[in-house]
């Protein structure tokens, strides 16, 4: 019925569509395996549309290597399950409501069932195929809260569902998921329910609660429930329900070879799970219906947003629609399955991370769903009217972690200077942003960083409200302070808008705070100034500004350089600018991020760096060339990307090379690169189109910018607005060619926290 993917002759054909907007099915160019290795740890099983809650496919174990999506081209399986994440790090997430499939006799459902691969396993959006040693064949499909498995078997079937199953972490940093106990029952109609409980994970949250209703399309010849420890039976028999700490499940065995099983899940009761079930995946669904639903949902919301030229070569064509896959994969949208609290505002979960998104992800987010995007808006800003504080990174239902600001402000104000309204409430919002920037949270006493909070709000405010900067006290003190300052850029930007006047002058003054850690006298590599370590006396602390220590939860840096994170006030450039010595001494700065091998395009905290040639007149051409070049790194197969996916904050950014922009989080602004395609159109909604078209040159020979039109005018700035181009659609014509040219002569882009500089 399918196969895996491969890239089909009909590309050139179905291409000569794209710019004509015809019904074309863009899932034909995806690969749904993508950065399922090399570290960018994508989930390439089934999910039925952006953001569904059921995401459902294989967990794999092989050695002690973390499969953070369930997914490792190597190894055995032992489960499908249901709920999974895609792009993490840290630690795995979920591997919940699961079913290995047996042939014969299960005398101990507790020991290792897990089974080696006939071969690879095989996909396509909506839909998912793995072939088994043992000769058992399983494909699946989803709907938002439910999974459909059709199981083929060569004799003597038998399924076991494993309430304790989970996805393991062997990294040992305390972050490994934990299984605390459950139920599960089953009915003399043949159907099962139950639930599982289980805490821990990356986010360190404790107990939460899944729960599921499954159904056969046969009734089973045996049913059996089971109870034990480690692999240790108490307890494997006829008995219709068994419940406690130990684990739990069920073992189903069939006359058929062939079947079908069908499963619901929800945060709220098994009553529940068995009503998304039945509404979803009524009995005799067809399992095509399935895949052809989800394929519909993924082109009308998201592929088909962005059409592009005949022009457009299949290696790109298959780059550009992966991307969006697994850009849209998580969130998970919950609405509905709340646990925690009544409400009619929408709700998201699996929010990993804002530190990683809100750079490219969330920006592109909004243009792509906006209704979605409000949605995920306005559930920010719920989760702090009853949790108290908005996430920066939120699984479970549970806050956490933060890895250095609290990078929700940085996106709601992104969301509000472009025009986000709809039903969000600012006022709360606002509130929601305040309450980051005021209230210190309670410590969380995360042994990786036990001097303040990880789970939620910034936890080094204390020295940020006292000294105006971060002292070594707090761990990562240099990287929040950076982050803190584009936080309360972000309150200044909402505060303005709302007439807060008090308001505007505190925060646009305290985003002006990571000036404090710049120590003129830091050197390296023939440049003075840099972000360092501050005492309580107002002294600095020596570092070397190539080095960050381990770059991690106890150091003064996060996962990046003091040379990265010196370039990363990203409001107030004019400012770093003069710091720095001026424009010539600017643009040797970013070239050294390059020449010294220190930029790293697997990284957020370096996201925007190449592109700040902008801000210099004449060197817009730099920016290009720093964008070709990462491009470079980037492509649609397994190892297509040059690090952790972070929940589609990598695919996000080679997808902004493609349109040829760089948005600046929190502000209006749009650095200027330059498109791949000779022609694509972006549907912006209600009717709305950002077009772009490019002649005299080509992607990869001839790509810099010579003269570009905007909305039909001459255009001699190196950046547009919202207003320009996307507010109301607008068009942007380019002539490239294979040398670059000075043609940004016209007004700088805004540096709105310099003020006089």
């Amino acid at each position: 019925m399918f196969s895996a993917f491969t890239c089909v002759g009909c590309i050139v054909l179905l291409a000569n569509y794209l710019v004509e907007g015809a019904n074309v099915d863009y899932t034909q160019y995806v690969n749904v395996f993508q950065a399922t290795t090399g570290g960018g740890n994508r989930f390439p099983g089934a999910v039925a549309a952006p953001f569904a809650m059921v995401k459902l496919g294989p967990d794999v174990v092989s050695g002690t290597t973390d499969a953070y999506s369930g997914y490792l081209s190597s190894g055995n399986i032992f489960g499908f399950s249901l709920m999974h994440e895609s792009g993490t790090g840290g630690a795995p997430k979920y591997g919940v409501v699961s079913q290995m499939p047996v042939i014969g006799n299960v005398s101990n459902p507790l020991a290792d069932l897990s089974q080696g691969r006939a071969s690879a396993d095989q996909g396509q959006v909506g839909y998912y195929k793995s072939s088994l040693s043992s000769g058992v064949t399983v494909e699946l499909a989803a709907t938002e809260h439910a999974g459909l498995y059709q199981y083929t078997f060569p004799s003597s079937p038998s399924i076991v569902v494993d309430v304790s199953h989970v996805l393991n972490s062997w990294r040992g940093l305390g972050w490994e998921q934990h299984y605390s106990g459950g139920n599960f029952s089953y009915f003399s109609d043949g159907h099962y329910e139950g639930y599982g409980t289980y805490n821990n994970g990356w986010n360190l949250s404790p107990n939460w609660n899944i729960y599921f209703c499954g159904r056969f399309n046969q009734k089973p010849s045996t049913s059996k429930t089971f109870k034990g420890t480690g692999t240790t039976l108490a307890s494997y028999d006829t008995t219709s329900s068994v419940s406690g700490s130990e684990r739990v499940g069920g073992v189903f065995t069939f006359e058929s070879t062939t079947l079908s099983s069908r499963v619901g899940i929800s945060f709220l009761s098994s009553s529940k799970a068995c009503q998304n079930l039945d509404r979803e995946i009524a009995d005799k669904t067809s399992f095509q219906s399935l895949v052809d639903n989800a394929k519909a949902q993924w082109n009308s919301r998201v592929f088909s947003k962005i059409q592009v030229s005949s022009a457009a070569s299949a290696t790109d064509l298959q780059l550009l629609y992966s991307s969006l896959l697994g850009m849209f994969l998580i969130p998970s949208n919950r609405t509905g399955e709340n646990p925690g609290w009544t409400s009619s505002e929408p709700y998201y979960d699996d929010i990993f991370t804002l530190w990683d998104t809100h750079r490219s992800h969330t920006p592109l987010f909004q243009i792509l769903e906006p209704v979605s995007y409000e949605e995920f808006i306005r559930s920010l800003i719920d989760i702090w009217r009853h949790d108290g504080f908005m996430p920066d990174a939120r699984s479970s239902n549970f806050n956490g972690r933060v890895q250095g600001g609290s990078n929700a402000d940085s996106v709601l104000a992104d969301a509000y200077v472009k025009g986000v309204r709809g039903a969000v409430n600012w006022d709360d919002g606002f509130k929601a942003m305040q309450t980051d920037a005021e209230k210190t949270p309670a410590n969380n006493n995360d042994p990786k960083a036990p001097d303040s909070s990880t789970k939620e709000g910034r936890g080094a405010l204390p020295d940020w409200l006292k000294y105006g900067y971060i002292t070594p006290t707090f761990s990562r003190a240099v990287s929040r302070a950076v982050e803190y300052s584009c936080n309360d850029f972000g309150l200044y930007q909402v505060a303005k808008g709302l007439g807060k006047s008090t308001e505007t002058t505190t925060y646009l003054n305290r985003s002006r705070n990571w000036r404090n850690h710049w120590n003129p006298s830091a050197s390296s590599n023939n440049h003075s100034g840099f972000v360092v370590p501050r005492k309580a006396d107002g002294s600095f602390v020596a570092q070397d500004p190539l080095s960050c220590g381990g770059c991690y939860w106890g150091d003064a840096y996060y996962e990046d350089s003091p040379w990265v994170y010196s370039m990363n006030a990203i409001h107030d450039v004019a400012k770093l600018k003069k710091l720095v010595g001026g424009d010539d001494k600017f643009v040797d700065r970013i070239d050294k991020l390059f020449d010294l091998n220190i930029f790293n395009a697997g990284n957020e905290p370096g996201f925007t760096s190449p592109y700040l040639y902008n801000f210099v007149k004449g060197k817009q051409y730099k920016s290009v060339e720093r964008s070709r070049s990462i491009s470079q790194k980037y492509n649609a197969g397994t190892s297509g990307l040059p690090g952790n996916s972070d929940a589609g904050a990598m695919e996000s950014n080679i997808l902004w090379q493609m349109i040829g922009l760089w948005p600046m989080t929190g502000q209006t602004t749009f650095l200027i690169l330059s498109p791949w395609f000779s022609e694509m159109q972006i549907d912006l909604g209600n009717g709305k189109v950002l077009k772009t078209t490019t002649t005299g040159g080509n992607k990869d020979t001839a790509f810099y910018v010579q003269s570009l039109k905007v909305n039909g005018k001459p255009w001699t700035k190196a950046w547009v607005s919202w207003a320009d181009v996307f507010a109301n659609g607008g068009t942007m014509d380019f002539v490239l060619g294979s040398s670059s040219a000075d043609w940004a002569t016209g007004e700088l882009p805004p540096s709105p926290a310099s003020g006089d500089a």
